[in-house]
């Protein structure tokens, strides 16, 4: 690695947060402090979190978090995530608390009312011109779409310090379409998770051979004559969710949000990282911070 290379990495702090929560939360193991206070989920996410500082050694970092449920999305389709529970009882005191964890090492937290984290981080990374690289550290696909010359994309696999890391070729090397074209697969399929439908009875395999064709969702739709008639069909009688889908799909890479890059340099001010850690109850974790080159 050149040493002299500026790299800043965004992480999905939802993503992160979630991931870790729900791996112990199924066996019961909240990790309740003194003050009665669920930590499970804070602790998993500082593990992430440090794990992927140690291996991939960002000079700046930052968190993006989602604001709450209500976005420009649920205003332009109601159903969007309405098939989401609420958040576990034991997770909503961590919500603030990361947070709180965050500012300790002294990175940014960013979000903004009415976008999703994902917006925040599709803007960061196509603004931020001060640095050299830019890596997004998230377990959400949809991210994906985000990657181009500058930026890839590390995806979280089972366990801790396992990745998936994404390029423009690596991505279209499996996939076989382009990070760009990653809005128009979901306008196509939709997303169960988001609960919109994309067209229904286009799949995966059938989206990407229609996308490698024609290039996007308005190619496919200037050439609906040279479909298959069960193609043409499920497209047209769908295609105001298509074109709906695609707008839910695309990440905002134009909200106002910003953060000074000397903000988010990373540097860690060892006692008041270790007084927060201590109020919290994290026992063990200052470990993974142990090497030098971390603190200011």
């Amino acid at each position: 690695m050149d040493t002299n290379k500026s790299s800043l990495m965004l992480v999905d702090g939802m993503a992160l947060l979630f991931r870790a929560f729900f791996a112990t939360a199924v066996s019961g193991q909240f990790m309740i402090n003194s003050k009665g206070v669920p930590t499970n989920a804070i602790h998993g996410f500082v593990k992430h979190f440090a794990t992927a500082v140690a291996k991939f050694k960002p000079t700046h970092t930052m968190v993006c978090w989602d604001m709450g449920s209500k976005t420009f999305r649920t205003e332009m389709f109601d159903n969007y995530k309405a098939n989401r529970p609420d958040a576990p009882v034991e997770l909503l005191p961590q919500f603030d608390l990361v947070k709180e964890v965050v500012a300790a090492l002294d990175v940014p937290n960013i979000g903004l009312p009415g976008f999703e984290a994902d917006d925040c981080i599709g803007t960061i990374a196509r603004t931020a011109k001060e640095v050299d690289s830019i890596t997004i550290l998230t377990g959400d696909k949809d991210i994906l779409q985000l990657i181009d010359d500058r930026v890839s994309v590390i995806l979280l696999q089972k366990g801790y310090g396992n990745y998936l890391v994404h390029n423009r070729d690596s991505l279209f090397a499996e996939k076989g379409i382009w990070p760009e074209q990653m809005i128009d697969l979901k306008a196509f399929m939709g997303d169960p998770s988001d609960n919109y439908p994309g067209v229904r009875g286009i799949g995966e395999k059938t989206a990407i051979k229609l996308l490698q064709e024609h290039g996007n969702v308005e190619g496919v739709i200037a050439n609906l004559h040279q479909l298959t008639k069960s193609q043409r069909a499920k497209i047209e009688a769908d295609l105001e969710m298509l074109h709906l889908s695609r707008q839910l799909a695309e990440i905002k890479c134009d909200v106002p949000v910003e953060c000074r890059m000397d903000e988010a340099l990373f540097r860690i001010d060892r006692e008041k990282l270790l007084s927060k850690f201590n109020e919290v109850e994290l026992k063990g974790l200052h470990r993974l911070f142990e090497n030098d080159a971390m603190y200011a």
